[in-house]
Formats: structure tokens, sequence, C-alpha cells
């Protein structure tokens, strides 16, 4: 056969193929490779996007979740929300069409920007059921709900509808969507309630219901009615932009001059910016972008990625926040009666590739963990749970590359993730996560990303660190005042009466023996008022006078007042300093403030440092690290470094001696 006709014959092979038509025959690529993950996926699909539509609306979402079984492995997933609702010329397209979506083009945080994830939902549950999907959406404008049936046409990524019509609905507006497909219902880690009781961590704002195929339903409550933060769509920033998408954007723009392009098209680029760029890139800033060629192209684009620019803005970002962290936490895990919950940490925000982001992580100790397992990483992009391929995730990875053994836990090696009684929260908020997958499974190790982690994982160690000596210290020196209190009088007493003398006084023997400044703390709770009352009492337990400085740190957005004695410094991030000028022997000093507009448990303990005395003296307080900006990094090389009480020489046996006093 002729070499021409062989090609031809290939040529008459070739077509066009649709997206969904590909994912079709890819669904691994978007979570769908097991039975397990499907029916996991499909759930959290749709609660996302229950999450931004009530979001958009500034709406606290109510999201009902169902998995009814219908054959021996066949299910139906039914997620419900009160969201706004979806107009009836959209309905389809937005359950029916892959890669269809409003976010995809936004700058700002999103749990879905690709419109891959319900349309995907939808086409994995028709190919392995052969049934449409039924949605039911109404708006609040409209008395009746609008419901479809629908099928989605893979080979021209559309959708057909098979049945339509308006029903009565009680909601005053939002959206449920049943959809039937194959799957495996599970229990344990990677199961669809841990997934809800994750999200109800990040999500505090919400309440989230869940009905299983067996038992009694599951209800997660909102732990607070405060909306997060609206985030604000922003341009792209100069240093993030790649050549051939600063080609189209210059084929596209309305711009008339490149000058003007620049200063109205991306993030942080003033009108003298702009010129500057030009400059540099030797281009008139009166060109037009659209006559812009490849080579000065090439040289714009240098230019922009050499210049001096401010980080993009954060207003497009939603942070948890440290108080809602910990509410989260307390909401979902109080039943475990964990011991400890670390102060949580919102790191400031950092820039990768242009996109703005933020780390956060929060850390629970102890309780009813158990103490021989391996601890347990709560991984979180952009408030949505990541349950998958955590060997691959940037987030399980920076766990591992701490050195945990200084903060307390076990680690063999000093590398991997550490074993103790411990769950570790790790989220990162970015407008463009940096997904390994369209699955959204794990999280890209961008360095700068792999940076913040490792400094806010090692910021929350050294609070655990700070609780463990605290801890330790405090059940050390507990002990001895007992075992004292109880052996020298009655050494005292059977003395006096073998010289037949009085009962002397012990109170400078036993504050000689402690030597030790004791640091203690109480916190009342007004219900009513919403307020804590802390005093911190300083006592001194040595011979002598003393004088230090004590330093507290707030988490942020709490403010101290009726503080008493005044402070020395009190700083708008949180950060106060009261000088005690003396504490004679055997006396205490006392500081006290309250705390307004909180819940109970968003403060049960205050970080507390002292500077100007011999840490090794001081019980229930740590050193003050670096220069009061507790910046951990630099201080890291000090770690571990942290005194313990100096024991005296020639200590006496208190087991000893009290087994000895029995025995008479």
């Amino acid at each position: 056969m002729p070499a021409i006709s062989i090609a031809e014959e290939l040529a008459k092979k070739q077509r066009e193929i649709s997206v969904s038509e590909f994912f079709e025959r890819n669904k691994q690529i978007l979570g769908y490779d097991s039975a397990t993950k499907a029916l996991l996926t499909a759930v959290k699909e749709g609660v996302d996007n229950s999450l931004d539509a009530a979001a958009d609306a500034d709406i606290l979402p109510d999201i009902f979740v169902e998995v009814r079984k219908v054959e021996k492995d066949e299910f139906l997933v039914v997620v419900e929300d009160n969201g706004p609702g979806i107009v009836k010329k959209e309905v389809a397209n937005v359950f029916g069409r892959l890669l269809y979506g409003s976010r995809f083009f936004s700058r700002a945080q999103r749990r879905g920007q690709q419109g891959l994830g319900i349309s995907g939902a939808v086409m994995y549950g028709q190919i392995t059921t052969g049934k449409p999907t039924k949605i039911r959406s109404k708006v609040a404008e409209q008395d009746v709900a609008y419901e479809i049936e629908l099928i989605l046409d893979t080979k021209k990524n559309r959708p057909n509808v098979v049945e339509e019509d308006f029903v009565v609905w009680e909601r005053a507006h939002g959206t449920r969507v049943e959809i039937p497909l194959k799957g495996r219902y599970i229990a344990g880690k990677q199961s669809v309630p841990e997934y809800l009781k994750a999200t109800a961590i990040v999500n505090p704002h919400a309440r989230i219901t869940y009905r299983p195929p067996e038992g009694d339903d599951i209800t997660f409550e909102r732990a607070t009615e405060d909306l997060p933060p609206k985030t604000k769509e922003i341009p792209p920033h100069p240093h993030g932009i790649e050549l051939g998408t600063l080609m189209a954007m210059m084929k596209e723009t309305k711009s008339y001059k490149l000058a003007a392009f620049l200063e109205e098209e991306f993030v942080r680029v003033s009108s003298r910016v702009a010129k500057e760029i030009c400059e540099t890139a030797g281009l008139d800033p009166d060109t037009k972008p659209k006559s812009i060629v490849l080579e000065q192209a090439k040289a714009l684009h240098d230019a922009m990625q050499s210049a001096k620019l401010m980080s993009p803005p954060t207003d497009c970002l939603s942070p948890i926040g440290e108080r809602l962290i910990k509410r989260g936490l307390k909401n979902v895990l109080g039943s475990l009666r964990p011991e400890f919950y670390a102060p949580p940490l919102t790191r400031d925000p950092a820039v990768y590739s242009g996109n703005p982001f933020q780390v956060e992580i929060g850390i629970v100790y102890g309780g009813d963990l158990p103490p021989d397992q391996p601890v347990e990483v709560l991984r979180f992009a952009n408030r949505v749970p990541l349950l998958y391929q955590a060997g691959g995730c940037a987030l399980t990875q920076s766990v591992g590359n701490v050195d945990w053994r200084r903060y307390g836990l076990e680690q063999r090696g000093g590398q991997g993730l550490p074993f103790g009684p411990a769950i570790i929260l790790v989220h990162v908020c970015s407008t463009k996560v940096p997904y390994t997958s369209e699955a959204k499974e794990a999280v890209a190790t961008a360095d700068e990303i792999m940076t913040e982690l490792g400094l806010a994982l090692k910021e929350g160690g050294r609070r655990l660190k700070t609780h463990l000596t605290k801890k330790e210290h405090r059940a050390k020196t507990k002990e001895k005042f007992e075992i004292v209190q109880l052996i020298l009088p009655r050494i005292a007493e059977k003395s006096a009466k073998i010289v037949n003398k009085k009962i002397p006084t012990l109170d400078a023997t036993i504050t000689k023996i402690m030597g030790v400044v004791w640091i203690d703390e109480q916190i009342a709770y007004d219900k009513k008022l919403k307020r804590h009352s802390v005093t911190i009492n300083i006592h001194n337990f040595t011979s002598a006078g003393k004088k230090l400085n004590l330093h507290l740190l707030l988490p942020r957005g709490m403010e101290a007042k009726s503080m008493d004695p005044k402070p020395a410094e009190a700083r708008d991030d949180g950060k106060i300093t009261w000088e005690l000028k003396r504490i004679d022997s055997v006396t205490k000093a006392s500081i006290s403030f309250v705390l307004d507009g909180l819940d109970e448990a968003e403060y049960d303990e205050s970080d507390v440092y002292v500077s100007g005395i011999n840490p090794g003296l001081v019980i229930g307080a740590e050193p003050l690290p670096g220069d009061w900006e507790l910046n951990y990094a630099e201080f890291e090389g000090e770690e571990g470094a942290v005194p313990e009480a100096a024991e005296e020489e020639g200590e006496i046996d208190y087991d000893e001696t009290e087994e000895s006093l029995e025995d008479e």
C-alpha cells in the first residue's frame, strides 16, 4: 500500500475529543480510582460546592449529607444546603458540563476553582450506574424550586435533560443534589464521617448533619456564628506571571498603551513602576500591547521579574485564624479529652510564584490520645480536608522534617512522623494551591511553602515544649513541696521533744531548701459577661529578694483590660511586659487582667516568659526567647538550652527519710 494511503487512513482515525470524554476515560485523575475513594470524593465535591456557595452569599452554612444504600455496591449520595440557590438557566450547565464555573479565573481563595468537581461526580455516577442525577434548586425570589434530572453527554460535554419540573420545597433557598453511584462504604480514617468531622474543624461556622447508611444521624454543630472574612479578587502579580500568559493577556487587553496595561491589569504596579519596567525592557510606554512580538515580550517579562514590587495584598485570603482553630478543634475533638491545646498559629502571609498564601498550624496533646502511635496529621488546603496521598504531600513531609525530639515527642532518627499522644493540624490557604493532581489530594512541595510550614511547625513545637517543661517542673516542685512540708515539721517536732524546746518556725528553712520562684495562674470565667479574669501569682521561695521582668503573649486579636499593676509595655501585637522591681523572700507578687468577649474554651492558659533572672530558678514560665519578637527561627540554635531547676548538692533523700520516720 502506498505511503500516502497509509497516512490518509491514519488521518481518518483522528478526531477531536471533548474534555469530558477525556476525563471519562481517565477518571482516576479526578480521584475516582477506587470504589472507596469514589464515594468519598462525590461527598467532598458536593460539600465543597455548598460551602463555597454559602460563603459567596454571606450565609451561615447548614448542610445535610446522606449516603443511602441502594444495592450491594450502589449508593445514593445526597448533599443539601441552604445556600443562595442556582438560577434555572445555569443548573444544567453547573452539574452537567465539565470545566464550567465562575471561579476558574478568580484570583481569590476558593475551595473549587477548576469546574471539575461536582460535574465530575455526576459523570462518575452515570458511568457506573447508567442513572441520571437529580438536582433541586431554589432562589429566594422564587416561590417554587426548579428540579431537573440530567445525563452528561461526554462526547459533546453538554448536559442532556431527562426530566424537569417545578416543585414545592419548604426551604427558602438552597440546592439539593442526588447522585447514584457505585462505591464501597468503609469506616476509619478515610471515611465519610471522618471527612465531615475534619471539615467541621476548619469550618467552625458550618453546621453539618450526616445520615449514614445505617445508624443514627451525626451532627457537627457550628462553633461560631462569625462568618469567615470575605475574600476579594486581585489581578495577577508580575512576579508570578508566565511568558505565554503575559502574551495572551496583551493580545486580549483593552488598554491602548503598554504602561496602562501593566498598571491596570497587574497588582502592585503603579504608573511609576510601569514606566520603569518599560524602560528596563527597552520598550516605549506608549507601545500598543497587541503589537508586542516574542522578543519584546521576553524582554518585558524579564523586566517584570526583576522589578522591585510589594508582595500581593492578602485580602484575597481567608485563613481560619488562631481563635477559631482552637475553637474548632475543641468543638469536634472534645470527646477525646486532650490534656493540652497548644496555642494555634497563623503565619504572616507569604508569596510563591506571585500567589499569596498563608500557613496555619494547631497542636493537640495528651489526654485520651494514644501515646504509642505516630501522631495524627490533619491536612487542609483552603479549608478542605486532604485524606489521600499523605506521603506525597508537602504538609506531611514538612511535619516529618522537624526534629520533634526537641519538643518532647519521640522520633526515631530525628525525622519522619513523630510518635506520641498528639494531633497536628496543618492548613495552607492560597489563591492558587499547587496541588499535585486535579484530584486535589496533596499539596506540591513548593520551596516557599515548605519554608513557611517548617517555621510554623517549629513555633508550634516550641509552644508544646513550653507546656511540657512547665508540667514537668511543676510536678517535681510540687512533690518536693509536699515531702518537705510533711517531713520537716515531724523532724522539728521530734527534735524539740528530745531537747525539750519550743518547735521552731520552719518557713525560712523550707524556703532555703526549695530555692525557686514559683509562677502559677488562676483563670475565672463569667459566662454572663463572657469575661475571663486572669491572675498570675509570682511566689519567691528563695532566701533573698528577687527582681524580674514578666512577659505575656496574648493570641492575635485579644486585648487585655484592667491590668493591675500597669505594665511597662503593652503592644498592639499582644505582647505585654511587667517590671517587678522586688519580691521579698517568702512573699508573692500578683498580676491581674481581664479578657472580654471570648468563649470559655478560647483562653485556658497564658504564654508566660521571664527575663532579668536566672531562668533555672523559675518554675511556671519560660525564658524569653530572642529579642521578644518570639522569632523561634532565630532562637532555633538555642533550642533545648532551657535550664532545669538546679538540684542542690547533698540534697536530702526525702523518700528514704520518710520511710525511716514511719519505721520508728
